[in-house]
C-alpha cells in the first residue's frame, strides 16, 4: 500500500525491511491444539480484550510513502477481517472432507495432526497475508479442535511473540493468572569468586583473545558463505526458486527428560548441545538411508540459525518488552549464526555426536558472530538499501543445507481465550533451503516442526524418526555411561 508518510508514523526496522522483500517475505505460523471443542464467539470476545489488539504493531497498517520507504500506521481493527473459520475437517493431504468421508479417520492415530501440517504446509508456500489490514491472522480449524496463527515476521521475532502469547495465556488451573515467565539465569559479576592477581588478568585476556579471534573467523565465513561459497549437493539441498516448491510438514517428537538425561553424560553440556547432536545424528542417518555409502566421512553441511542479541536473552514480562528504552524490546532483534554439522555413518558410541556438538557450540558462545552480523545487516541496509542485505540473505540461504530454531516455551500447561491448550508448535512460510527445523517447548515436551520441499524430501515422517531415534540412541548410551 502506497501513502504519504505522516508524523504519527513509525518506520519500519531494517529486519523488518528484509522480511517484506519478494524473495525473503517471511510468516510465521503457531498452531495451537486446544483439548476442547473451540468455542468462536468466546475465542472472538476474549481476543478483543486481549493484549494482542492492544499493541500498535497489530494494529497498524504496512504503508510505503512516496520514496519508496515503509511505515507502520495506526489504523481501526476490524476483528472479523482478521478470522478464517473452517468447519469442515480436513484429509491428510490437507484437503475439506465431507462427513461422509471421515470414516477411519482417528486423530489419536496422528490423522489428525497429519491434516492440520498439511494445511499448514500448503500455507507455507505463496500466501502471503493481505497488506490492506494488519499482517497478522487466525485460521480456526473448528473441527481439529485447533488455531492456526498467521502472523508476518515484520511485526516481531519470537522472542517477542512469545512473550504476546504468556502474556495473553492463563495457568490451567486459575485461567485468570497469568503463567510466571522464565526466571532470568542468575549471573555473577566478573570479579565475583576469583582473585584479582595476575592469574585472574590472564585468564582474562585469554578470554577477550579467544573472542576476538572466534569472532573474526565466523564472521569472515559468514561474509563468504553469503557471497559465493556453498555446500556440496546432497539429496536435502535446497537451491533459488525452491521456495516455491510444494511442502510438506511433519513433527519429531521428544521428551525434555531425555534430553536431559543425555545432558548429564558429559559435563558443563547444555540442552542447546544434545539437540545439535540429535540434528547431526539424525541427518547422517536420514542420508545413509537415502544414498548409502555415497558421502564422505565427515561432510560439511551448514545450518542457519537466528539469535537474539537482546542484552538480557530470557523470556520477559511483556510490559517490560513494550518499554522504549528496554533491553528486551519488541521487534526483531536477532542475528544470524552458521550451524555447521558433519556427516558421519555412525559408530559404537552415539554419543560422539554430543562432544562434536559441545565442541562447535562452545566456539560458537566465545564468539560474538550473531551481534556483528545484525550490525552488518544494519549498516549494509543503511548505506545500500534493502535491495541488497536481501540478496545477501537470500544468497546464504541458497548457500546452506537448512534452518534451524529454537526455542523455550511455556514450562507448564496454559489457556488461552478459556480453552486448555494441549500443544503449541510453529513453523515458518518456506525458504530457497530443502528443509527448515523449528523446535518449541512445551510442558515438559518439544516438538520439532520439519518444513520440507516435498519433490526433494518426499519422506518427512521418516526424517522425524530419524531424528527421534538418534535421541533414544543417545539417550540409552547416556544411561550407561551416568551409571558407570
Amino acid at each position: 500500500m502506497t501513502s504519504r508518510g505522516t508524523f504519527s508514523d513509525e518506520p519500519l526496522s531494517p529486519a523488518g525491511r528484509l522480511f517484506i522483500d519478494p524473495k525473503t517475505d517471511v510468516v510465521i505460523h503457531c498452531i495451537a491444539i486446544s483439548k476442547n471443542p473451540i468455542d468462536l464467539d468466546v475465542a472472538k470476545t476474549a481476543l478483543k480484550s486481549s493484549v494482542l489488539v492492544q499493541h500498535p504493531r497489530f494494529c497498524s497498517l504496512l504503508v510505503r510513502d512516496e520514496n519508496g520507504f515503509e511505515h507502520w500506521r495506526r489504523t481501526e481493527l476490524d476483528i472479523d477481517r482478521h478470522f478464517l473459520v473452517i468447519n469442515n475437517r480436513l484429509n491428510k493431504a490437507g484437503k475439506f472432507v465431507g462427513e461422509h468421508e471421515t470414516q477411519g479417520f482417528d486423530d489419536d492415530e496422528g490423522d489428525g495432526e497429519a491434516a492440520v501440517n498439511q494445511y499448514v504446509a500448503d500455507l507455507s508456500v505463496s500466501s502471503p497475508l493481505s497488506m490492506d489490514k494488519p499482517l497478522w491472522e487466525l485460521h480456526l480449524l473448528k473441527a481439529h479442535k485447533c488455531v492456526v496463527f498467521r502472523i508476518h515476521h515484520a511485526l516481531g521475532d519470537g522472542f517477542s511473540l512469545m512473550s504476546m502469547l504468556m502474556a495473553g495465556s492463563g495457568k490451567v488451573d486459575v485461567p485468570a493468572v497469568v503463567p510466571a515467565a522464565i526466571p532470568p539465569i542468575k549471573t555473577e559479576g566478573i570479579m565475583s569468586g576469583k582473585r584479582r592477581d595476575w592469574l585472574w588478568l590472564l585468564s582474562l585476556l585469554w578470554g577477550v583473545f579467544k573472542m576476538v579471534r572466534y569472532t573474526l573467523v565466523f564472521v569472515l565465513e559468514f561474509v563468504v558463505r553469503s557471497l559465493f561459497v556453498c555446500d556440496r549437493k546432497t539429496v536435502i539441498s535446497g537451491g533459488n526458486g525452491v521456495e516455491l516448491w510444494p511442502r510438506k510438514l511433519a513433527t519429531a517428537k521428544f521428551l525434555l527428560e531425555d534430553m536431559k538425561e543425555v545432558k548429564r553424560a558429559i559435563p558443563n553440556t547444555t540442552i542447546n548441545d544434545v539437540m545439535l547432536a540429535m540434528v547431526s545424528s539424525g541427518l547422517s542417518r536420514y542420508l545413509e538411508h537415502r544414498t548409502p555409502n555415497a558421502l564422505h566421512e565427515g561432510l560439511r553441511l551448514t545450518g542457519v540459525a537466528m539469535v537474539n542479541v537482546r542484552a538480557n536473552p530470557r523470556l520477559q514480562e511483556l510490559s517490560e518488552v513494550m518499554e522504549t528504552n528496554s533491553k528486551a524490546r519488541w521487534g526483531n532483534k536477532f542475528g544470524a549464526t552458521l550451524i555447521p554439522v558433519f556427516h558421519h555413518k555412525g559408530g559404537n558410541n552415539p554419543l560422539q555426536y554430543l562432544k562434536r556438538a559441545k565442541v562447535m557450540n562452545d566456539t560458537k558462545k566465545h564468539s560474538m558472530e550473531a551481534y556483528f552480523t545484525y550490525k552488518i545487516r544494519d549498516l549494509v541496509m543503511t548505506l545500500l538499501g534493502p535491495k541488497y542485505v536481501c540478496l545477501l540473505y537470500y544468497k546464504l540461504l541458497c548457500n546452506t543445507t537448512f534452518t534451524i530454531s529454537n526455542f523455550v516455551g511455556p514450562l507448564e500447561h496454559i489457556t488461552l481465550a478459556g480453552h486448555p491448550i494441549s500443544n503449541i508448535k510453529f513453523n515458518t512460510s518456506s525458504l530457497p533451503q530443502a528443509i527448515s527445523m523449528h523446535m518449541l517447548s512445551y510442558a515438559g515436551r518439544v516438538e520439532m516442526q520439519l518444513l520440507v520441499a516435498k519433490d526433494i524430501i518426499p519422506d518427512p515422517e521418516f526424517l522425524a524418526k530419524c531424528f527421534q531415534d538418534a535421541l533414544l540412541e543417545m539417550k540409552t548410551a547416556a544411561i550407561a555411561t551416568n551409571k558407570a
